[in-house]
């Protein structure tokens, strides 16, 4: 059976991508903080799908604790077939009102972490075929503070490793949704609503997961979930920077 590690599995897209990798009866190695949250979500799919599920609990903006998730990719002698650079939270918009620490370790969890972890999977993935996700989001074809930064680092590097590493049988596909009902916005205290996004912008987690797994089967470099925000990131690659940064101010994606 293949074996998938997950980064931020404990909720949202993380805990779907484990849910519907479970389903397709492939192993998984779940990385999160909360080590109780991640138990609980390996028990349920172990009842439920009868696959095996490692529980890795770690801390991606310390150093250590990356280092032990880079090991566990580099095991030759368990081998991973598929990493998905999950983990993600993030900030309010304002740059310069947020305190720099959070700012550093948002840099570190989105950016940081992904690229050590991808380095640390093509030691074993390379010559003998694997696939890396990294979860984006469409604020990476935006100007939109650090988050979008982070993002769009993490697209532009995707479309790079993609094309380099076909040649050794590894498919790197950065899948950037929009809004997704997850609770995502509730880490940042946001309630139901106070996005100000119109509900047509929202999206299912299952249905993103579903695309984003079958671009990455494909071999696509990119995933944009629904023809919506297909359309959206179109008009983001000719229209003006100062409308497009202007219309992103409201809500996070």
């Amino acid at each position: 059976m293949p074996t998938a590690l997950i980064t931020g599995a404990s909720a949202g897209l993380g805990a779907e991508f484990a849910r519907q990798l479970a389903r397709r009866r492939a192993d998984l190695i779940l990385v999160a903080r909360t080590a109780d949250a991640l138990e609980a979500l390996a028990a349920d799919l172990r009842g439920e799908y009868g696959v095996a599920v490692e529980v890795l609990p770690a801390d991606l903006a310390i150093e250590a604790d990356v280092e032990h998730v880079a090991d566990r990719l580099r095991d030759a002698s368990d081998r991973v077939d598929l990493l998905v650079n999950n983990a993600g939270f993030g900030l309010p918009l304002r740059f310069a009102d947020n305190d720099v620490a959070d700012e550093v370790r948002h840099l570190r969890v989105h950016v940081e972490a992904s690229m050590r972890l991808m380095h640390a999977a093509l030691q074993t993935m390379r010559g003998r075929g694997g696939r890396i996700i990294n979860v984006a989001s469409v604020a990476g074809f935006i100007s939109r503070s650090t988050y979008s930064a982070c993002k769009s680092w993490l697209i532009g590097f995707s479309r790079w490793a993609n094309e380099e590493y076909a040649r050794d049988g590894v498919t790197v596909t950065a899948v950037c949704p929009g809004f997704v009902h997850t609770t995502f916005h509730e880490r940042m205290g946001l309630a139901p609503g106070e996005e100000g996004v119109p509900a047509l912008m929202w999206l299912d987690a299952p249905a993103v997961v579903r695309e984003g797994l079958r671009d990455a089967a494909r071999g696509r470099a990119v995933s944009i979930p629904s023809l919506r925000y297909k359309v959206i990131v179109g008009a983001a690659r000719v229209l003006p920077r100062g409308l497009t940064a202007g219309v992103a101010r409201r809500g996070r994606v």
